[in-house]
């Protein structure tokens, strides 16, 4: 049998996750949590509620994610530390010295005894804590075991006071140098200096002022910022800015102190500035926006080394209390941006150089070689015993005899996100300019290059964002959807109107002689051609678009049938008085039905082929803008439109050619001339159609089809029925038998 012993490690993390106060009016409660690791399997979390607070610092709290994210990692890991679990404890500083104290000696204490603590209790082997540099130096010397920190000021390397300190961010020192070195370079003689009120700015302009009075640079003045300064001294310092002559500022100062002072300069316009930043506000998020690009573009500062960790992303859009149906995991936040990881990354590196050193010490050899049996018991372990190691990322991790890592910086240039690195020629490759990218693609990383948006998107005016194109299609809100629908009712009421006035003289001779039944079906038809545009407007759904070619294809069909049967009438009815033509006599109107009914049929066929093998569909057109994409309906196959299209032009041109052959015949009211006026226009509206269809761009090319529908329609109807309602309604007197006849 194999017994498995396993060890439970516990790692404090300490660090500023939200900012409290003290007063009643505070938004949300604050919590701590405390988790250690008994086995490979089991958690047991602690909560107790503590003060209140105003802010949540979520860069703060993503820190403290991937100090989880960490742990977890080399938990699951059986290379490194196998049959020893890592706990941890997160405690809230809430950037405030007097609380880290408390924190600290929280720690120090005896934890409460509990179910969980008297079965194993944790023993705490290394301390992760603070950023900032205040909090760290009221615990740096008070504790014992591992304490790594990403707190960067050059006082914490003394290891007579700080024995057990190490860091995986450079020291202040390193970055004093290297500020003084971009001042001295760019011949900056004469310059104003901005710091935090706290051990950060204090001992980081010490070491800066030290090294630029080695090149001359004179210092005009030193002011001091801090989260907790009120306003007044917030302007004392503005004031102080408007008044100097000077033109090249440095800003070292914590994004938290800093950013009061950026929005007040913002707000009273103050530009023309240089300013030089320090790491812990050159790549804030918060701050680092078009806003205050006005009065901070072109800032110019140091930043700690960037790396992305593409694994830690779904651990941080999963890791929460959902209901069930929510996703993080699109969420476009610089929260879950994992690719631009500065001080997070340092988290990790943190964490990962607790581990080799634990692993080192307890099997006395680097991780990675099987170990046969632990050689340190985890209570002996001391500080100050620490390891070299290259992380996953291709990166050393190692200290030096103060504690620090090798200092690298990037070198940062506030530009608006939208532009792209335009090489100077004859220039080293780091020279390079800053050029807005082109239309359609953006930057929205400082420094890579323009990448285009997706076919559905354009870019912005600052090209740093891809946003929707403007959606086009014809709707009932604009003016021309409004005319085509005032129109369209209009001619469909006067269609109804007309079918009435025939109903109700239906027995005099000028309703007789046009032949009522084919008059009323046929203003029936047109009634439903004037319906027609209705469905080419609002936004093109599968339906409405097989439902607007095929509907007009015949309706327009029957229409233009109808008339084809009046024009047979007129023709035959005059035939029939020639001695011997039988044919004329047996036009009745069964064989006017069968015209009709078999003239529509084909293109009622044609349509139904059209529909199974290539129906029409909705479809996006990009080629029209740039900037909008065109919602409209593709024919699906351009031979059925045009065969639909062809074949009502065969019916049209028919009616044509036989109303023009009756067009002498003697007669007060030959209906043959107004169906050849009736032709000629339907034959014209369609020719002209078809070049202006197809050069018709967008939603145009709707209202161009809408336009042919509507004139061809009125057209119709205005030929035909006009002269019949004119006389019926106006001139009564002359709908008699005799003068329709023509006998006076």
């Amino acid at each position: 049998m194999q017994i498995t012993i396993v060890t439970s490690l516990s790692i404090l993390y300490l660090n500023t996750v939200c900012c409290c106060e003290l007063s009643s009016s505070a938004l949300i409660s604050q919590t701590s949590c405390s988790v250690y690791m008994y086995n490979n399997s089991s958690l047991i979390f602690t909560y107790v509620n503590h003060q209140n607070l105003f802010r949540f610092d979520l860069r703060a709290f993503q820190w403290s994610q991937v100090m989880i994210f960490s742990i977890e990692e080399i938990n699951k890991d059986p290379a490194l530390l196998p049959n020893i679990s890592l706990g941890y404890k997160i405690l809230n500083s809430c950037s405030s010295p007097t609380n880290t104290l408390r924190a600290a000696l929280t720690l120090a204490g005896r934890p409460e005894e509990t179910e969980s603590t008297l079965l194993c209790p944790p023993a705490i082997s290394a301390l992760i804590a603070e950023a900032g540099s205040s909090q760290s130096l009221v615990v740096a010397g008070m504790l014992g075991p591992f304490q790594v920190y990403f707190s960067t000021c050059a006082c914490l390397s003394n290891k007579l006071k700080y024995p057990s300190f190490f860091r995986t961010i450079p020291s202040d020192y390193f970055q004093a140098k290297a500020l003084a070195a971009l001042v001295k370079h760019f011949g900056w003689q004469w310059i104003g200096v901005i710091q935090s009120d706290n051990d950060y700015g204090r001992n980081g302009i010490l070491a800066f002022t030290e090294e630029v009075r080695k090149f001359g640079v004179c210092i005009a003045f030193v002011e001091k910022v801090l989260r907790t300064y009120t306003m007044d001294k917030i302007l004392n310092v503005v004031e102080m800015i408007k008044k100097s002559t000077v033109k090249v500022i440095l800003g070292f100062a914590a994004e938290g102190d800093f950013y009061p002072l950026m929005k007040e300069v913002v707000k009273q316009n103050i530009t023309g500035i240089q300013w030089i930043a320090s790491e812990a506000w050159i790549t804030a998020s918060r701050i680092s926006t078009p806003e205050t690009y006005q009065s901070f573009g072109g800032a110019l500062g140091f930043a700690l080394q960037r790396m992305a960790i593409p694994n830690l992303k779904p651990f941080l859009a999963t890791n929460v209390i959902c209901k069930g149906n929510e996703t993080l995991i699109n969420f476009q936040d610089v929260f879950f941006n994992v690719t631009q990881l500065r001080e997070t990354y340092n988290v990790h590196k943190a964490v990962y150089a607790i581990a080799h050193a634990l692993h080192q010490l307890v099997f006395c050899q680097p991780a990675g070689e099987k170990p046969v049996k632990p050689c340190l018991n985890v209570s002996e372990i001391q500080p100050k015993q620490v390891v070299n190691f290259k992380n996953e990322f291709g990166d050393y991790i190692y200290f030096d005899k103060n504690g620090d890592p090798p200092a690298s910086y990037d070198i940062i240039n506030w530009q608006l996100i939208g532009t792209r690195k335009a090489q100077i020629k004859g220039k080293p490759i780091c020279c390079f300019d800053c050029i807005p990218c082109a239309d359609g693609t953006i930057a929205n990383l400082t420094g890579t290059d323009c990448t285009p948006c997706p076919q559905e998107f354009w870019s912005n005016e600052r090209k740093d964002q891809c946003i929707p194109k403007t959606v086009e299609f014809l709707t009932y809100h604009e003016p021309m959807g409004i005319a085509i629908t005032v129109v369209s009712i209009l001619g469909a009421s006067l269609s109804l109107a007309t079918i009435m006035v025939f109903f109700h003289y239906r027995e005099t001779p000028v309703i007789k002689a046009s032949n009522s039944e084919l008059s009323c079906f046929l203003l029936f038809c047109l009634f439903l051609c004037f319906l027609c545009p209705l469905t080419f407007i609002g936004r093109p759904t599968v339906w409405t678009c097989m439902l607007r070619h095929t509907a007009f294809g015949v309706t327009f069909a029957l229409c233009i049938s109808c008339v084809l049967g009046k024009t047979i009438v007129v023709v035959t009815a005059f035939k029939a008085t020639v001695p011997g033509n039988k044919i004329a006599r047996k036009f009745g109107p069964a064989q006017q039905r069968i015209i009709v009914f078999s003239c529509t049929l084909i293109q009622i066929a044609t349509c139904i082929l059209w529909l199974e093998l290539k129906p029409p569909f909705p479809d996006m057109v990009f080629r029209y803008s740039n900037k909008k994409m065109v919602l409209e309906c593709n024919t699906g196959s351009e031979a059925a439109f045009y065969a639909v299209l062809g074949y009502i032009g065969l019916l049209a041109i028919t009616c044509l050619v036989l109303a023009f052959l009756a067009r002498k015949l003697p007669d007060n009211f030959n209906e043959a001339k107004f169906i050849t006026f009736s032709m000629l226009i339907f034959c014209t509206v369609w020719i002209t159609f078809i070049p202006a269809y197809i050069s018709s761009p967008g939603k145009f090319t709707v209202a161009v089809e809408t336009f042919a529908i509507l004139s061809s329609a009125f057209g119709l109807f205005i030929c035909i029925f006009a002269p019949k309602c004119y006389i019926i309604l106006i001139k009564p007197e002359k709908n008699t038998k005799k003068h329709v006849m023509g006998k006076n």
